[in-house]
Order: C-alpha cells, then structure tokens, then sequence
C-alpha cells in the first residue's frame, strides 16, 4: 500500500488536513496510507492540539517542535527537519496546504528529493507580493506536482501561470468539513453557554500582522468596532488571537467597551459563532469563506482577498482598515441576504483529491 505525508503547522492546516483524513480511513483505507508531520509553527493547546482532539485526526507521527521565529530560521528548521523524515521514509507523495512557512517547507523538500508534491487550496491570489502568505503560496505553486484548485478563478490564475496541465478543480475542503461539522456544532450549546442569541451579535476576528502590528491600522479598527456597536445597538464577539493579545499589551491599547472578548476558540466553536453572528468582521481568509458557506454577510478587513468571488457574488465588501469605509460596508450588509452559490465545489472536495493522487501514484 502506498503512503503520502501529510505535513501541516498552523491552525487551518489542522481543520483543512481533517477532510483528506476522515476520507482516507473512511474510503481509502486500503488503497493509500497516511502518516502526519506536526511543524510546531502553532504550538499552543488553544491553537493546534484541541483540534486533532475535536477534529477526531490522528496524532503526529512526527512533531517538530519548531515554534515561532522569523521566516528565515523558522522556514530553515521546518527544512531541515522534513528533509531528515523523508530521506528516512518511504513515501509516495507529500500532501501541502495552504500558504503558511510549513507549506514552503514541505513543498521545497520534498521536490528536492523528487517526491510528488500535492497542494491543496492552490491557485489562490492576493496580487499583494508584501505578504508573506502570497510569497510561500506561489513557490508552492510551481514546485508543486498536482495543484488542487478550490475554485475556477483558482484555476485560471495557475492557467496564467503555465500551471494548466498540472491543475485540477477540486472544489473547496473546507466546504465539505462545514458541511460535515456544522450540526456537530450546533448541538453543543457554545452559544447558550456564553449568554450568546443567535442573530444578536456581530463576529470578529483579527490576526494579520498587517493590522496588529502597524498601531495606525489597529486603532482604526478599534474605532470602526466601536462605531458598528454603537449603530447596531449588538454587541461584537471577539475571538482574540494571542498575537493580537500581545500586540494590545505592547501598545497599551484596550478594546473598546462592548466587545466579548474570548480566548481563541475551538474550530466547532468557532463554526456556532459564524452561525449565530448577522455579520462577520474579519481578515481571516477562512473566515471569509465560511461567512459565505454559511450565508453570513461578511466586512473584510483588507484591501484584497484571495476570495474575490464572494465580493463579486455580494455576499463580502474589502474595506481595509478605514473607519468610514467599514462602516459604510456594515450599513450597506447588515440588510443584504447572502445566498450560497455553487462557487466552491459540491462538498466533496476531499474524494476528489484522493482520486487525483492514486490516479498519478499508482
């Protein structure tokens, strides 16, 4: 039986690797093993280990411990340290998601060895090559094998790029694991147990460094917050990232008056607080999608997203980190129904995936 690693690090890495699991054992059992390769990027409980606990995903074979730093010595750690369990393994591919250093880590070291690199959620564009998540997005891109492309305006980037042949239009894992999650979620009261009525709060979340690391930005946030609450008469909830948290503390800053300040939140959580919320907040990317997915207005706090098409379809408006332009998104989304499209695939994204890699392994 062949067998792929599966290397992931960061919080959406862990959600997004629980679809390709769950199908593996549940379809794939006999045909295509799996083991798991932990980079350490997200090490904290609330941020990494709760959700192969929740996520029913099998613990790390491996675990590098690496933890954070610069991209630089970070990305050079996570190198060396999947290097060394390939060359002592027998695989038949490498299974990358995302964007994130362990994303570029693992693409860059397999094909060093000449090991099929499989990414999953290719193709994406933010045109903006300042950010990081862009840089590792397009080297992963183009050293990748097989390109699992999660919607067709994913797939006519990778066509601009020459990437064509290499490319399938997978639809979007993070759709099937909404869809498999989601009443999994309802049922377990988070909202209920945190004083939370569906329909009477706004949604939150910020983490980009972009905005939590320049003070300018941050506070303008801040002030559109508290102006939304303000207008709305509806508290925000807000999930707080640790290094948002941290960013707050250095710049002494406090959150305006009004906001339900959590501590991150587990992935099922999270998917009731979308849910309930009338509109989501957000520079989160997979935040952005699971609005969509759940029919939720959402206000981007970016000047661009890699999920265009939401804006298009109207269901999301960019307006950066400018107070009168996120307001403005706010009025003119609080009252606009939002209904899914087909955008995104058909919620099997995860079969269609392990059908390409057998079909190129075998």
């Amino acid at each position: 039986m062949r067998k792929i690693l599966t290397i992931i690090g960061a919080r959406p890495q862990i959600i997004k690797a629980a679809a390709i699991s769950r199908a593996l054992r549940r379809d794939f059992s006999t045909q295509l093993a799996e083991d798991i390769l932990h980079t350490g990027q997200h090490y904290d409980d609330n941020m990494s280990r709760i959700f192969f606990n929740e996520l029913d995903i099998p613990q790390p074979h491996y675990n590098l411990g690496v933890g954070s730093g610069t991209h630089g010595s970070q990305s050079a750690r996570m190198l060396e340290g999947i290097e060394q369990v390939l060359l002592e393994g027998s695989y038949s591919g490498v299974l990358v998601y995302g964007d994130t250093n362990s994303t570029l880590a693992g693409a860059l070291a397999a094909s060093k060895l000449c090991i099929p690199v499989f990414h999953v959620e290719a193709g994406l564009r933010s045109f903006n090559m300042a950010m990081p998540e862009e840089q590792n997005r397009l080297v992963a891109d183009h050293l990748a094998t097989r390109l699992y492309a999660p919607t067709q305006t994913a797939v006519t980037n990778l066509s601009h790029e020459g990437l064509t042949e290499r490319t399938l239009l997978s639809g979007d894992i993070m759709l099937d694991n909404t869809l498999h999650y989601l009443p999994q979620a309802l049922r377990n009261g988070f909202l209920q147990r945190n004083g939370l009525t569906d329909g009477q709060y706004i949604l939150a979340t910020l983490h980009r460094d972009f905005n939590t690391d320049n003070s300018i930005r941050l506070q303008a946030i801040l002030h559109a917050i508290q102006e939304i609450m303000h207008v709305s008469g509806l508290p925000v909830v807000l999930p707080l990232h640790p290094r948002t948290a941290n960013r707050l503390k250095e710049l002494d800053l406090t959150l305006p008056d009004g906001v339900r300040q959590m501590p991150p939140v587990s992935y099922l959580e999270m998917l009731a607080l979308e849910h309930g919320a009338s509109l989501l907040l957000t520079d989160s990317g997979g935040v952005q999608k699971e609005a969509y997915f759940l029919q939720r207005p959402c206000v981007i706090l970016r000047p661009e997203t890699e999920w265009q098409e939401i804006v298009d379809e109207g269901a999301a408006i960019l307006a950066d980190a400018d107070p009168s332009r996120i307001l403005d998104a706010y009025h003119t989304l609080s009252n606009r129904p939002v209904c899914r499209q087909p955008l995104f695939g058909d919620g099997q994204a995860a079969q269609h995936i392990i059908n390409d890699i057998l079909k190129y392994i075998q």
